[in-house]
């Protein structure tokens, strides 16, 4: 935790090679890796391993599993792939592919178990896979913009995160039941090792304008989240040593890469939930790597540490935390925190290990979705990380914290929390950065405050994705316009895209002094950063928190510059769930009542100088579900229009505190 003026140093180049040197070559692999599939913690379902995994709860998964058998199997079509590339729907494609992959996982852990007659099950699921024309998500594969079609190429698989999530899921189905798949269907090994090596090895070997590789030094998650599944198929499907080898020698590469792009406080731009499919999957590469070649792969290096420390650093109280990008305010079910828990555990990082520990122990059964190789590793786990029975979100408020909270200088976020050590009152998180981050939203100088661990002043976070959202058209989406984050709006100005978009550092929060304060000029295209400025104050004593914004304006922008007209008008938004009462004395007051899943009620009271502001109320209703399911029906906009007088120059102060409701 980075504190006071302390300095962010950049990571070594090439941390992997930097530390395993001739190790990470391929005639060292050849050697290293020479047996590895007897070395994972994995087995194959003749291991008597497997009936400790059967005594462990799986009522959800086994009724799940029997209620699908003998059913229709999901049928992805050509005409759900072409929807992308006629009215930008990639869920239609995209959820049946995952409901077919997650039914053949919960087949595999239901015959792993030794439970009669599922075999076919997963011949049958597997077979489909290798029958599936294309591995890759339409809205990733490149079909269309190379000649016009929007019917899957077989003689140029396009190399994405869902042919990584396919391949991954055969290799570990193949460790586990290659010997019955061999006495049932013969021939189905062979089958998965061609499909694997056209689909994957060839195209990952031969090609390298994959943009994922970072070649150019724009290293995002889908870089490990790919190597770690070739990790996996290379490992278990690649029989011929040297060219394990190879494939290894490349995917060690290729994690190098990420980690070097990693700062030293270990901060994830795309944040908490895409920590998960970024440096979660890169800690499960290194792990399986250094398990298959009996430790020589050694990956216990200072960025790892970093990374393991990130989450828990995120954490607002309960399954809440904090969602900057396109991230959810609250985590997803199914998450591999026994995976967490083991590098804590291993680095000796107690707070990361203990918050890992609880959100485990509510979460004790595997989830399909997480994907078979998940799954099947928290099944091997020996270790017990807590009473299976606490389901409720109690214990996951009173986790040990850094003791005031946290900064992220690479980053510019702050969490600070109004008693050190626990989510009980007001918790602060204040954003700087810039809008060239990955999953941007143009969210620069954007503050949200819980009240007892539940975020009552938002950020909307991720909808569903469609072809918009990557597109040139994204700003248009709502949820990712500074408009309806809480921010200002200078002449009522969008933040602009790209890195020169950004946060300067005015003050940086110590433990003493939890205050960050961020020119934000910059951000909306002004002459100078501090043409206004945010200071973003934890006031512990008191018990409240201040966003103090000061502005000194240049006249209102002509027609047509940056990326709106601008106007007359100087706001300040602020976005809020539950339900919202403004007063006639220039305060309000919010209670959590209509935010799914929060049984017990909490609120806060706002006041704010000048009280002649006016405030504009404006109702988001929720009709997408990524979003209704987070924070129910709708959420409000509270925009504060200055005073005429002060539109130049002027201070708006907002003080939040906790109420008793």
């Amino acid at each position: 935790m980075a504190t006071g003026n302390a300095a962010v140093v950049a990571p070594p180049r090439r941390p992997l090679r930097s530390a395993w040197g001739l190790l990470a070559n391929e005639p060292s692999l050849v050697e290293s890796l020479r047996g590895s599939r007897d070395r994972l913690t994995v087995r194959p379902a003749s291991d008597a391993g497997w009936r400790l995994a059967a005594s462990r709860p799986l009522s959800e998964l086994r009724t799940q599993a029997d209620a699908e058998r003998g059913t229709p199997w999901p049928q992805p079509l050509v005409s759900h792939y072409a929807r992308y590339f006629r009215d930008g729907n990639r869920t239609a494609y995209e959820g049946l592919v995952a409901s077919r992959q997650q039914r053949l996982t919960r087949a595999v852990v239901m015959a792993a178990l030794g439970e009669p007659g599922w075999l076919d099950e997963v011949i049958d699921g597997a077979y489909l896979l290798c029958e599936q024309s294309s591995w890759s998500w339409a809205a990733h594969d490149d079909v269309f913009t190379r000649n016009g079609e929007v019917v899957p190429d077989r003689t140029c698989p396009y190399l994405d995160l869902g042919a990584g999530e396919v391949v991954a899921q055969l290799a570990w189905l193949d460790l586990v039941l290659g010997d019955a798949l061999d006495d049932r269907a013969p021939g189905l090994r062979k089958r998965i090792r061609l499909e694997t090596n056209e689909r994957v090895i060839r195209p990952f070997l031969d090609r390298l304008d994959w943009h994922w590789l970072g070649l150019h030094g724009d290293v995002h998650n889908w870089n490990p989240w790919i190597h770690s599944n070739i990790i996996a198929a290379a490992l278990l499907l690649v029989d011929d040593p040297d060219g394990q080898a190879q494939v290894i020698a490349r995917c060690i590469e290729g994690l190098d890469r990420f980690l070097a792009s990693i700062p030293a406080d270990g901060a994830i731009d795309e944040g908490f939930a895409y920590w998960w499919n970024g440096a979660g999957r890169a800690l499960e590469g290194l792990a399986l790597l250094e398990e298959a070649s009996g430790g020589a792969l050694n990956p216990d290096l200072p960025v790892i540490r970093a990374l393991v420390a990130f989450p828990s650093r995120m954490h607002l109280g309960g399954r809440w935390f904090l969602n900057v990008a396109d991230g959810p305010a609250r985590a997803h079910e199914g998450l591999p925190w026994g995976m967490l828990h083991r590098w804590a555990v291993r680095l000796g990082d107690s707070e990361a290990a203990a918050h890992a520990a609880a959100f485990a122990a509510v979460e004790p059964e595997p989830n399909a979705a997480a994907g078979l190789g998940r799954v099947l590793t928290q099944l091997a786990s020996r270790t017990q990380l807590g009473d299976s029975k606490r389901r409720t979100e109690g214990p996951l408020g009173r986790l040990l914290r850094p003791s005031w909270g946290t900064y992220l200088p690479s980053v510019q976020i702050m969490l600070a929390r109004q008693n050190p050590g626990s989510t009980d009152g007001l918790t602060l998180a204040a954003k700087g950065g810039h809008n060239g981050e990955h999953h941007n939203h143009r969210d620069v100088g954007s503050v949200v405050v819980a009240v007892d661990g539940v975020p009552l002043l938002v950020d909307a976070g991720q909808p569903t994705y469609t072809a918009q959202t990557f597109g040139p058209d994204r700003y248009q989406i709502r949820a990712m316009q500074s408009a309806w984050h809480s921010v200002p709006a200078p002449f009522g100005l969008e933040q602009g895209t790209g890195s020169s978009f950004a946060a300067v550092l005015l003050q940086e929060p110590t433990t003493e002094e939890p205050t960050l304060a961020l020119g934000l000029g910059a951000a909306y295209g002004l002459g100078h950063a501090e043409q206004w400025i945010r200071t973003s104050v934890m006031n512990r004593e008191p018990g409240s928190v201040v966003i103090d914004d000061r502005w000194n304006l240049p006249a209102p922008p002509p027609v047509g510059t940056h990326q709106s007209a601008g106007t007359h008008d100087v706001d300040i938004t602020y976005l809020v769930a539950g339900t919202v009462r403004v007063g006639t004395d220039a305060t309000a007051t919010i209670t959590s009542v209509g935010i799914p899943t929060v049984s017990s009620h909490v609120g806060l009271h706002l006041r704010w100088k000048p009280a002649t502001a006016v405030v504009l109320v404006d109702e988001w209703h929720l009709d997408d579900p990524l979003l209704s399911d987070i924070w129910g029906q709708k959420l409000t906009r509270l925009r504060f229009r200055m005073p005429e007088e002060t539109r130049a120059s002027g201070a708006f102060t907002l003080t939040v505190e906790a109420t008793n409701d």
